[in-house]
């Protein structure tokens, strides 16, 4: 990281950044060139571990780039507008990179991964045991391996 000081590195803060996330960008290995989704999510922190869940059709590019390669890149983040630095303008930001690797959901681990999901986006309400059994729903789960965040925070609003 060029700019050392931006980076995010206590763990709660990591997650802070996640949760406060709408979105999470899923990268692939899409064959000639890489394939990027925007994808719904939910996530969970077991032993000090991120796992990122998120749902999706039984088929697609999206499960055939996972099938043919499972590591990935997940991207979070969080755009608090542009300011000017006096010469140029610049973003205020925060977000997270985390490596990985994707594996299918079964059993349990779906309707829990559903869960965190339907919590993460407020729908806390809806049945993830209903969900998970649609016969047209897969659940994916992300071990995150490595994580990295960066922030440029804004400047308070001047009077």
């Amino acid at each position: 990281m060029r700019k050392s000081e931006r980076a995010i590195t206590a763990s709660e803060e990591i997650r802070s950044v996640i949760d406060r996330s709408q979105v999470v960008r899923l990268g692939l290995f899409g064959g000639e060139y890489p394939y990027v989704v925007p994808l719904s999510f939910g996530y969970e922190v077991r032993d000090g571990n991120i796992f990122v869940y998120f749902h999706c059709a039984t088929e697609g590019k999206k499960i055939d780039c996972m099938a043919r390669d499972g590591r990935v890149c997940l991207e979070f983040d969080l755009f608090h507008g542009y300011v000017e630095t006096g010469h140029s303008l610049t973003a205020d930001y925060e977000s997270v990179i985390a490596f990985g690797t994707v594996r299918r959901c079964t059993g349990e681990e779906r309707t829990r991964g559903l869960k965190a999901l339907l919590e993460h986006t407020g729908y806390p309400q809806v049945s993830a045991e209903a969900c998970a059994a649609l016969p047209i729903v897969e659940v994916f789960c992300v071990t995150c391996e490595e994580i990295t965040g960066k922030r440029r925070f804004p400047r308070p609003a001047r009077s």
